[in-house]
């Protein structure tokens, strides 16, 4: 685990170390299962312990952490049941999503879409790294999703937004998935543009299972990794 040092005593402190260690969780920084020394990130953040534990006793309630039988921390380690039900919910909550923007959209509002696959495809055939990747499909995502026009319904979707991000490092890193997954887009954005809410909500629905199936494979992969070892 090797951390960035730049943090300094401000009263926001805790709320920014907080979302500082959350991020390195969902990019894996900080890897699944691992310890959380206090002593040891106080010292790489340079900061007190008093804003580090305030961050990570929010960590904790928001279940990226958990505690050890030392009274320690360490990081949640992802189970299927997790990654199904994580899933499972958004293939409901996004499905629905796609389905309402086939039907509130107007055709300027597309636009914003169409350069995001061209992005993506840009930076396919550039070889850029996954972050970049990551960055534009959530931005694709979360285009496709405002034109719902369903402020609830985005709401709900963005509280899942860090899991979401958590699963997609790891979904666009699968050989060959990142094309696939442009693919997808584009079959969405054509459903959308005909206003067919039954094509693109199923195909929604399929691109997820895709993800969640990848997601398990990597699962199964570590705990084979895990018992070899």
């Amino acid at each position: 685990m090797k951390l960035n040092n730049s943090f300094k005593e401000r009263n926001s402190l805790g709320h920014d170390v907080f979302e500082y260690l959350k991020n390195a969780i969902i990019d894996q920084t900080i890897e699944p299962g691992s310890r959380l020394v206090e002593s040891k990130i106080a010292d790489m953040l340079g900061i007190s312990r008093t804003p580090l534990r305030e961050a990570l006793h929010k960590l904790e309630r928001e279940d990226w952490i958990e505690k050890t039988g030392s009274g320690g921390f360490q990081v949640v380690t992802l189970t299927k049941a997790d990654i199904e039900q994580t899933f499972g919910i958004r293939s409901v909550l996004e499905a629905y999503a796609a389905r309402l923007a086939a039907v509130n959209h107007t055709s300027r509002d597309l636009l914003p879409l169409e350069k995001k696959i061209k992005e993506f495809k840009s930076c396919l055939e550039l070889k850029e790294n996954n972050d970049k990747l990551q960055k534009i499909n959530t931005e694709f995502h979360d285009l496709l999703y405002a034109l719902s026009e369903t402020p609830k319904l985005i709401k709900m979707i963005n509280q899942l937004r860090a899991q979401i991000s958590m699963f997609r490092q790891i979904i666009l890193r699968q050989p060959g998935y990142a094309h696939k997954s442009n693919e997808d887009h584009i079959k969405m954005l054509d459903a959308i543009k005909n206003r067919d809410g039954k094509a693109v909500e199923k195909l929604v629905r399929a691109h997820i299972i895709k993800g969640k199936n990848a997601v398990l494979t990597q699962l199964k992969q570590e705990e084979m990794k895990q018992k070899s070892a």
